[in-house]
């Protein structure tokens, strides 16, 4: 579903460099372009900079030197309120611990971002009610998160993230803490999302899970080692 020559986040030349005693340089010269729709994995071991690219793309965090676009908009030039807006309309976020607010019941959990949209209060639990049916919750919605599995759980987080219909989702190990029957039904909610158009960026250490990508970009001491398209560099 890549559309051909429409970028959905572009790097270019991105530095971002942590100064705790001696610097440390998270990214160090990293470009790349991510295609709007595609399906890209980001692999590396630990320290390698993989949750720092994504923090940056998902304009949770600005880059020490560099250019980065998110839908086309140069993130570095708006301002703190912009990126926020930006983040909240472009960008849906699935992390690894789920990031739930303990208080709410899965339908407030999803509804939760389009409160800061604006949106009224109906139609933000309708949309919820319809997510969490989608991701097979519907019977669910009014349970609390430690009244849900982890991976009921995780389908509740990846049912936020779609909330307020991001061209972008990123996604960093959305199964590393979940048993390999669940994360294999969180990996197939992946696929379909990409299936419908979205792009789709997941930082993951799993070779099988990189393998669902399009490509895997490979990150080694804060710098693109390689890109392999899908297949490649595989057994």
């Amino acid at each position: 579903m890549t559309s051909s020559g429409e970028r959905a986040v572009s790097l270019r030349d991105v530095r971002k460099t942590y100064r705790v005693g001696e610097p440390v340089h998270a990214l160090d010269g990293v470009s790349l372009e991510i295609p709007r729709g595609s399906y890209t994995a980001i692999v590396g071991p630990s320290g390698s900079g993989k949750s720092t690219l994504m923090h940056l793309v998902g304009c949770l965090d600005t880059p020490t030197e560099g250019e980065i676009s998110v839908g086309g908009r140069e993130v570095t030039a708006l301002s703190e309120r912009e990126r926020t807006s930006l983040r909240g309309s472009e960008v849906g976020f699935v992390f690894q611990t789920f990031n739930l607010m303990p208080r709410l019941s899965a339908l407030e959990n999803v509804a939760l971002p389009q409160l800061f949209q604006g949106v009224s209060t109906a139609e933000r639990l309708e949309r919820a009610r319809t997510l969490l049916e989608e991701v097979g919750l519907g019977d669910r919605t009014d349970h609390l998160p430690n009244e849900l599995s982890g991976g009921q759980r995780q389908r509740v987080a990846v049912a936020r993230a779609l909330v307020n219909d991001p061209a972008l989702v990123l996604a960093d190990e959305p199964t590393g803490n979940l048993d390999t029957e669940t994360g294999e039904r969180i990996l197939a909610l992946f696929d379909d999302l990409h299936a419908a158009g979205n792009t789709v960026v997941m930082v993951t250490h799993e070779p099988h899970v990189a393998a669902r990508a399009e490509r895997t970009v490979h990150l080694l001491d804060g710098r693109i080692e390689r890109i392999e398209p899908a297949g490649e560099g595989r057994e």
